[in-house]
């Protein structure tokens, strides 16, 4: 879905993409450090799913809307997927010494 997005592309700050610069820190930094980050984000995940689940008018799939909402808005969702990863990243190796 990401993979020809505009926001992901070369970007000399980072001497990758940030895609690329993520996981390289995810893989470098702190077990530790990057569970707790990983576990963190899974239960934003799980509480927003909720939050979701409720709001949805009964018969509309969640999957189907998250599916429609990336394909009718990619620019908000790329933008959306490069600040998580910029913010993480700061996150971790601000945390990671």
């Amino acid at each position: 879905m990401l993979g020809n997005d505009p926001f992901l592309e070369e970007d000399d700050i980072f001497g990758g993409t940030a895609e690329k610069k993520y996981f390289d820190i995810l893989f470098h930094a702190n077990r530790n450090l990057v569970e707790f980050y990983l576990t963190a984000n899974l239960e934003k995940i799980a509480i927003m799913e909720h939050m979701l689940e409720d709001k949805l008018e009964d018969g509309i799939e969640m999957d189907r809307f998250i599916s429609n909402f990336a394909v009718n808005n990619p620019d908000i969702v790329s933008k959306r997927v490069k600040d998580l990863y910029i913010n993480d990243m700061g996150s971790i190796l601000t945390q990671n010494e």
